[in-house]
């Protein structure tokens, strides 16, 4: 059982198209993936995928070079290999054993794995639109991405009145809530909805002292990313409830045995498309504290890449039993979606930055105009910080003078206003 071939296809699949306009703010590079195909002296193949710009370890030439002729059993805990050609070797063997990929993992604890739909930050109606799709695709949970920019009762209000009771929204802040006596306020009013079941990284995972305070006060959950703090000072002080865990697979196993341990909840956050998705369903298979639903992104991209979509059932996807991953590449989704080669750069493609304006905007006519929604503007925002009615308008480049002279302004940095409707 050797590797005698690795191919690395880059490809780019399309987001829906509200997802389309959400993300052209933020992850529009997510939909450049890499996929790994990987061929054995056994004529078996084996598929996986990295997220060119996202993912926790992209596929190297070295990587690629060091498993060519060699057992792919041999190198399955080697996270060095970058996700998409692990991922593959995993598939490899187990169709090669007839084996899914679970019990190569480890000892099987459930059949179907929770999972949650994903958007970035946006308007209330966008949220709403979107919980109202998870709804229908069969999600129970939906995690989201509040900013200071948006009115984040006016989004929690929305998504609740387009949604069923029972359903959920986790918060992710990430760490933009600055500190324990900006957060507390805010969080103890979000918290006071049904609908919002848990917070993420409300400020800075390194603050100590700030996250033991919040959680001696705040009720929901609160999740960090498992080794900020070090895990053992994390448990001593207290700082949260439980985890999100990503990483290749030994750091997944390691980290998710850790938190069992420590009898503390994780959710696994391994970001990708359809067998993605299905690589997180194996490893919270074997998981035994993976109770909090997973999240892949895998709502963000108009096709799966699979023969057969992926379908979730009250909040839950199974855990296939086939060998290998068990499922099936849709290769004739892969040639369409396929960059041509004269696109990439060092095997690399990069969508262009957006041209985009955004405009932060208060009710009391003043506004911040970025070009990029980050630090920066975070940095602008200070003492503005989660006001009522705050709101984000984008302006697409037109063409105008007037649109090219503050774009320009932009990129040194946000500008403070009066709000004129888009044209200044």
């Amino acid at each position: 059982m050797k590797v005698t071939g690795v191919e690395r296809i880059v490809i780019d699949v399309p987001f829906t198209e509200r997802q389309k306009r959400i993300t052209r703010r933020t992850v529009y590079n997510w939909s450049v993936l890499e996929l790994c195909r990987v061929t054995s002296d056994s004529s078996h193949v084996g598929w996986g995928e990295t997220i060119v710009h996202y993912t926790h370890q992209r596929v190297t030439d070295a990587s690629v070079n060091h498993v060519i002729g060699k057992s792919p059993a041999a190198l399955l805990f080697d996270d060095g290999l970058g996700a998409g050609l692990q991922m593959a070797l995993f598939d490899l063997v187990g169709r090669i054993t007839e084996t899914p990929v679970h019990a190569l993992l480890g000892q099987q604890v459930r059949e179907q794995t929770p999972i949650s739909w994903w958007c970035s930050h946006a308007s209330p109606q966008d949220w709403a639109a979107e919980a109202v799709d998870a709804v229908a695709t069969g999600y129970t949970s939906f995690k989201t991405k509040p900013r200071p920019w948006w009115d984040v009762f006016t989004q929690i209000a929305a998504v609740e009145r387009a949604t069923p009771a029972g359903f959920k929204v986790d918060l992710d802040p990430n760490a933009s809530m600055i500190n324990a006596a900006a957060a507390i306020p805010i969080m103890q009013r979000l918290e006071e909805r049904d609908i919002v079941a848990m917070f993420e990284t409300p400020i800075p995972q390194t603050d100590i002292l700030g996250n033991r305070q919040i959680r001696q006060v705040i009720q929901r959950p609160i999740a960090m990313h498992f080794g900020s703090p070090p895990y053992i000072t994390g448990l001593r002080e207290k700082v949260c409830d439980g985890f999100v865990i990503n990483g290749g697979a030994s750091r997944v196993l390691r980290q998710g045995s850790l938190a069992a341990e420590a009898e503390m909840p994780f959710w696994l956050q391994l970001v990708g498309n359809g067998l993605t998705t299905t690589w997180a369903a194996h490893l919270g298979a074997v998981l035994g504290y993976a109770i909090w639903p997973a999240i892949s992104c895998i709502n963000l991209y108009s096709h799966d890449l699979l023969q057969r979509p992926l379908k979730v059932r009250s909040g839950h996807q199974l855990v296939p039993v086939g060998p290998g991953l068990g499922v099936k590449i849709d290769e004739s989704a892969v040639d369409r979606f396929r960059v041509p080669e004269e696109s990439l750069r060092d095997g690399i493609f990069t969508r262009s930055v957006p041209r985009l304006i955004n405009s932060v905007i208060y009710q009391d006519g003043s506004c911040i105009h970025t070009a990029t929604m980050g630090v920066g503007l975070l940095r602008a925002m200070e003492g503005q910080f989660w006001s009522e009615g705050v709101r984000v308008e984008s302006w697409e480049d037109d063409g105008s003078e007037e649109w090219d002279r503050l774009y320009e302004r932009l990129q040194l940095g946000p500008v403070r206003d009066r709000w004129q409707g888009g044209r200044q």
